[in-house]
């Protein structure tokens, strides 16, 4: 058994000695623009990621950990136990672009008001020190009590987890799957579950009209907050809107939306800017009647986020209702190429999804292709691991939330026994402050400093059960 008043005792005082030392280890990996880019030697993801992953475990290393890496794909650190069977975190260091919308440079971490803002502070660079000084709380706690830790502590830092998460198969592949896993890449309480994960694009026939250009978004599961069209058209017969303005470019007008982005789990409030621009360019009759029918296509796809308008909408009693967002949208040699982004709960299967948005297609004379179908996946909420999260958020909180289940995609559904924790919540945003996969992503500090103790007390609670 854990020595839990010894914990108790020293908690509060060991995150106030390394506030200080915490927010600048946070700032250098927040600096390190790790957006994946194409592999190069020792970096499948590119050299940004392999930066932000070489300066992890160096922190790691500077905390007294044992650090190492799987190859590139996966770093991570340990707390040796008596048992070599793990209880692991799993966190990320890759990040979605930048985006359009930042009032201070993305990739230079800046403290405002006692908010931390950068790309990655929320999503998922922040919780991935949160658990680097876990492990260092309980590298202190065995030197300075002379005990070891019951089971392996395993802190996982993966490099593409907004990209398809390849790293952690191969990292599974190689290493021995944990007994528990969580993944601190998602809001508070406990996360039990997540739904099925569809994506594929619709596909244009070769176009030659009137439109020039056609480009939005900045990923696949990011509501684009901005696309421009380049199309032929006089400009004196035309006039901007709220949220589209005009441009002159030679005998063409460059049409640009300017949207609400926000992440594709959670497309409530987010406005599109690629339907913006799609029904400007059809309220104003600029496309020729062959660009208008893929166009029109556009406008059944992005008119909800609820999948409705083409027949996807559904709800179980497990998850929240389904979620479909157009991510991003290119024109390449006059072929338009739409992607999608579906969230889904147990109702409907990816065969069905895949028939829906052919059919849809069809209605654009183009063709959709399917990119990837994962399942939905939950645990039982009543099992002890998650009794013992829920127990270590409510002593620190005070709150009564209860487990949930959600749309957003983690690396818990990759592992046998898994769940997300945190460190989100649902608290009110300054103005100046934006969300995950958003301009201007913020933390809290001291909700974040909060989260550090309630990650220490799980994880002394998970060492003392059965595995």
């Amino acid at each position: 058994m854990m020595n839990h008043r010894w914990i108790e005792e020293h908690v509060d005082a060991f995150i106030a000695d390394n506030r200080e030392a915490l927010i600048r280890d946070l700032k250098t990996v927040i600096d390190i623009d790790s957006v994946e880019a194409p592999a190069e030697p020792n970096a499948p993801y590119g050299p940004g990621v392999r930066k932000a992953l070489d300066a992890a475990l160096e922190i790691a290393r500077n905390l007294g950990l044992e650090a190492g890496e799987c190859d590139g794909y996966m770093g991570y650190a340990d707390v040796k136990g008596v048992s070599e069977t793990q209880l692991a975190t799993i966190a990320h260091l890759d990040v979605v672009p930048a985006g359009n919308g930042w009032n201070s440079d993305p990739f230079g971490m800046i403290e405002k008001d006692g908010w931390l803002i950068g790309r990655g502070v929320s999503d998922d660079k922040g919780p991935a020190l949160l658990t680097l000084y876990m492990a260092k709380f309980f590298k202190e706690y065995c030197d300075q009590t002379g005990e070891t830790l019951p089971y392996t502590l395993r802190v996982l830092l993966g490099c593409s987890e907004e990209t398809g998460m390849t790293d952690v198969d191969y990292y599974l592949e190689r290493n021995p799957m944990p007994a528990f896993c969580f993944t601190p890449d998602a809001d508070f309480p406990v996360g039990y579950g997540e739904k099925g994960g569809f994506g594929g694009a619709f596909v244009s026939r070769k176009l030659s009209g009137n439109l020039r250009d056609f480009a939005g978004g900045v990923a696949g599961n990011v509501v684009p907050d901005r696309a421009s069209a380049l199309v032929k058209a006089d400009i004196a017969a035309l006039q901007e809107t709220e949220n589209v303005k005009i441009a002159a470019e030679g005998d063409c007008v460059r049409i640009t939306g300017y949207g609400i982005g926000g992440h594709a789990s959670k497309p409530q409030g987010t406005v599109n800017a690629i339907g913006l621009v799609v029904n400007y360019l059809l309220d104003n009759h600029l496309c020729t009647p062959e660009e208008e029918t893929y166009l029109l296509m556009l406008r059944t796809l992005l008119s909800c986020t609820d999948g409705s308008s083409f027949g996807i909408a559904c709800q179980d009693e497990v998850f929240d209702p389904l979620t479909c967002i157009g991510g991003t949208i290119s024109m390449t040699d006059g072929v338009l190429r739409q992607t999608i982004d579906v969230r889904f709960p147990t109702c409907i299967t990816g065969e069905k999804l895949i028939e829906k948005s052919k059919a849809l297609a069809a209605t654009g004379e183009a063709e959709f292709i399917p990119s990837r179908v994962n399942k939905p996946f939950y645990i039982h909420p009543e099992s002890p691991a998650i009794d013992v999260l829920m127990n270590a958020y409510r002593s620190v909180t005070g709150s009564d939330k209860k487990p949930f289940t959600m749309g957003g995609g983690t690396y818990a559904r990759h592992f046998a026994n898994a769940v997300s924790f945190g460190p989100d919540d649902d608290a009110e945003k300054p103005d100046f402050v934006g969300s995950m996969h958003g301009a201007n992503e913020g933390v809290n500090t001291e909700f974040m400093l909060s989260a550090l103790k309630i990650y220490i007390l799980a994880m002394a609670g998970l060492m003392d059960l059965t595995f």
